[in-house]
This record gives structure tokens, sequence and C-alpha cells, in this order.
């Protein structure tokens, strides 16, 4: 029986959690993991927590005396945000300490180089937290679906915008009433940005993209749309077309390379993601040999994140205890190329809002045949005395084409706002 040392940078919401899952399953650990871990470090920006928790005797507010702390042989990283964290897992990397973090943003920037640092220190580095909370899907992806060729991965990876858009849809509120819904509730921060305009999804696609394609992706290499410009006009022509609006998050292999995006999209409502509700996560990913598989259930929170950082810490104090060195992947065995989300085709929905006049159907046709677009189909809600909004579904089509023939619509002065341009997911 082994003693691992574990050390906890940042005593926040999840980090708390940790340590409540260490003292309260310790026994648990010892009798069926063989596993005596011992948290013997904690550092944060303020001892309230440390205090609550009984810890003040491994308190420092310094995080250096955690990454240094000779007793340390595990490192729980979980400050959250770039260059602090950055600093201290590159620090405790180069110590010889493995490192657990949750830290999406910083895998999903400077992943592939700490990586190699850990491999080069034989040493891990490990991230199930950081996409998905309590879904394990890293390990998966690593490991048990290993003997695919992974071909697509789709998810609703966000609990906020996940949650606005179902009060969106069964409450009939606009955007502002579902964010202040969602403030409220405590589900979104007082500045949303990350989640409702899709950085916090992209951080997670390009994390899963990288391990699922054995590639490099980066966070500043997925497109992005949030889901600040959804009105209650989208919400009811997706409900009366059989669809339900989720903002997603997907990375598909082409013949070209990889597809990778985060936008709001219309999901055929017998597709699974469409049965998912609330602050729920759910991952579906396709594989060659397995087909469809999804992960689904808590995507945030204390108690789920806590658990998949609890978990990598088990699987890794396991390896120290037993003198094993788990080789670190490697990311980029495939050379695949980003395509571009104009050379990307599918079937769109389109409003746009125009005058309502004699002759502006004309034009809409002709711009659409110009740009060889087939409509599908065609629904008019008149807004106001001159002005309708029209409802369009399009065939599959190049979204290269689309977006020419809305600069086209826009120049032709018949548009009265701002249109929206939303791809529409079938069911498998």
């Amino acid at each position: 029986m082994q003693t691992i040392g574990v050390g906890i940078l940042g005593l926040g919401t999840v980090g708390c959690g940790v340590v409540r899952l260490l003292q309260s399953h310790h026994d648990n650990f010892l009798r069926d993991q063989e596993i005596d871990l011992q948290l013997v470090a904690v550092s944060s920006r303020r001892d309230q927590q440390a205090r609550e928790l009984g810890l003040l005797d491994i308190y420092d507010a310094d995080s250096r005396s955690v990454t240094a702390n000779p007793a340390v042989d595990i490192v729980v990283e979980l400050f959250g945000g770039l260059d602090a964290a950055y600093q201290s897992i590159q620090t405790a990397l180069q110590a010889g300490k493995s490192v657990v973090t949750a830290n999406k943003a910083l895998i999903a920037t400077h992943g592939r180089e700490l990586m190699r640092l850990a491999a080069a220190q034989c040493v891990e580095l490990a991230f199930e937290a950081a996409v998905g909370g309590g879904i394990p899907i890293i390990g998966p992806l690593r490991h048990t679906l290993a003997a695919n060729q992974i071909l697509s991965i789709m998810g609703i990876v966000n609990g906020t915008t996940n949650y606005m858009l179902g009060r969106m849809t069964t409450a009939d509120l606009d955007y502002a009433s579902a964010l202040a819904e969602a403030q409220a509730l405590g589900f979104a921060e007082a500045d949303p940005t990350a989640d409702v305009e899709g950085y916090d999804a992209a951080a997670k696609i390009a994390i899963l993209a990288t391990i699922g394609f054995n590639t490099d992706i980066r966070l500043e290499q997925v497109a992005v749309q949030g889901i600040s410009r959804i009105i209650p006009t989208d919400i009811r022509a997706a409900a009366e077309a059989g669809y339900v609006i989720k903002l997603l998050a997907q990375a598909q292999r082409q013949a070209g390379g990889i597809a990778i995006r985060v936008n709001p999209a219309l999901v055929d409502q017998r597709h699974p993601l469409a049965a998912v509700q609330g602050v729920f996560n759910a991952i579906y990913v396709r594989g060659d040999a397995v087909g469809e598989t999804m992960f689904y259930g808590r995507g945030a929170g204390a108690g789920p994140t806590a658990s998949s950082v609890v978990g990598d810490l088990i699987e890794i104090a396991r390896h120290r205890a037993y003198q094993q060195v788990i080789p670190q992947p490697v990311w980029d065995t495939e050379d695949l190329q980003l395509i571009a989300p104009t050379e990307q085709s599918g079937t769109f929905y389109l409003r746009l809002p125009v005058l309502d006049q004699p002759g502006t159907l004309a034009v809409i046709a002709n711009i659409f045949a110009k740009r060889g677009i087939s409509i599908a189909s065609m629904v008019q809600h008149v807004a106001l005395a001159d002005q309708a909004e029209l409802i369009f579904f399009t065939h599959e089509t190049g979204l290269a084409a689309v977006q020419a023939a809305l600069v086209d619509l826009a120049d032709s002065a018949i548009l009265t706002a701002e249109p929206a341009c939303l791809p529409t997911i079938a069911a498998d």
C-alpha cells in the first residue's frame, strides 16, 4: 500500500467538491483501489474555504508552495484561466509531478505542448473534467473507442445555453429574459460571454476533435457562433417544422480533412440530442466500427466535475503505486487539414425580415437562382403592416452560396433587419 500525496490549486466550487470526495471516500479508495490518497497541500487566493474544510494546517496562499512541496506527487489545478494555471502546470510537470486539471481553455490552447512536457518527464497530464463535467468522454475516446476511426463528434457541451434555449422554447421567453433567469439561478455567470457566444463549447470541441482525430486542433481554429441573435420567431418556426434549436459543437471527418464549428442549429426532434434538456450535456460520437454512441449526464457543478477529477487522480495514483509509466498520447499522427466553414455544405434554415410589398419574392427567387440555392419549403409570418418574416428551408447547398445570397439580399434593400442562417440536423 503506497501513500500518494495530493496538492490542490484552487478551492472554488470544484476544488471544494474534490476535497469533500477525498475526505468522504478515502476509506473506499483504500479498500477498493488499494490507494491511500492523502491531501497534503492546498492553495487558493483566500483562506476561507480552507478554514471551512479544516485545511488551514496545509494551506498556503502561494501556489508555488504546492508545486514545490516534495510530499506532493499529483497536483490538481483548479484555478482556471490561462497564465497562472499554465505556469503552475508547467512547473509541476518539470518537477516530476503528474497533473490533473479541469481547465478546458488551457488544454485547448496549450495541451499539445504540456502533453509533450509530461511525456519528457515520464509523468501524466489528465483532464477528463475539462469536457462534459461528470460525463466520461476523454477516457472512452482515448481507450474504449481506440479501435475505431472516429467519423464525427457532435454534442451539447454547454449547460447554460442549453438551459436558456430550453426556456425560450417551453416558456416562450426572449433571449434577454432567458439569460436573466439563468443568471438568477446561478446557471450563467455575471459576464456570460464565454457561454452564450460559444467560446466555452469551442474549447471543448477542440479538445475532443484533437483526441478523436489524432490531430492538433487549437481553440482559435474553431469557427464560433453563439445564441445571442436567436429570437422567438426562430424558436417557433423550428418547432412548427419539427425541430428544436440547440447550440451544437461539431467535428466531422470529411474527404478533405476536418470540419469543426460551434453554432446554433435546428435539430430534428427525433434526434437523440433533441431530448437533452436543462443544464445536461450530451456528446454523440460515431465510429466506423462501433457506429453511434451517446454520452449523457451533468456537464458542470461541484459533484459531477469533482467526480471526473478524482477519477483521474485514482488512475494516476494507481500507475504511480505500481511504478507504471503510461505513455502520453501523441496528438498529431494524422495530417488532417481544417475545412473552412465557407467550403462546407448542408441544409439551412433562413429567416429573412423583408418589406411586405409586391416583387419581394421575385427578388429573393432571382438571387437564390443565381446562387444555385434550392428551396425545400417557405412560410411567411406578417410582422408589421409593411414588413414580413419569410422562413425558408433549403435543400443541400454550400454555405458559401448561402452567405453570398445574404449579401445580395442586403444590397437589394428589401431586408428590414439582420437575417438569420442556421444549419439543420436530420435524425440519423
